[in-house]
């Protein structure tokens, strides 16, 4: 004969985890699509001066090729105190602009390449020599399509 025990009262059943690996995945993809992955930290002062005409530059396709320039920003100043130019995460000097150019052009559909524009994010206190430094080097890789970047001035 078998024996039956008695169920005790007031105990409570185990919570089911059956439905706990959805909830993960959920989260999961939740944070992949929300999540804006951040393409450059700034190594140069970048204070964009102020212009009364301008037009927004449209992000959203892969046209355009950023070059940053202006004087080393703290925790940078082993670049010394004069303006740099900064491509992706290093800095460089005009004579490395064709490397890039090259890598960015590499990167994109060869049917991208002949409406790419570079933007040039340059600090309102940069001297003129070094941006003319960096148009010599876009001409000679027939990079002609160029876009100043600034802001709109406070009224």
């Amino acid at each position: 004969m078998a024996k039956f025990k008695k169920k005790k009262d007031g105990e409570l059943p185990q919570a089911s985890t059956a439905a706990l690996p959805d909830i993960v995945f959920m989260l999961l993809f939740f944070f992949m699509t929300v999540t804006v992955m951040k393409d450059n930290s700034l190594m140069v002062e970048n204070k964009l001066p102020a212009a009364d005409d301008i037009e927004k530059l449209d992000r959203k396709n892969d046209k355009v090729m950023y070059i940053y320039a202006g004087k080393p920003a703290k925790g940078y100043e082993k670049f010394g105190t004069e303006a740099v130019i900064q491509l992706n995460d290093k800095i460089a000097q005009p004579s490395e602009l064709k490397q890039y150019i090259h890598s960015e052009i590499a990167l994109r559909d060869e049917s991208i390449v002949p409406f790419m524009v570079t933007a040039l994010k340059v600090d309102k206190n940069t001297n003129m020599g070094l941006i003319s430094d960096i148009k010599q080097e876009l001409r000679k890789e027939n990079m002609l399509k160029i876009s100043y970047l600034s802001v709109k001035p406070q009224k």
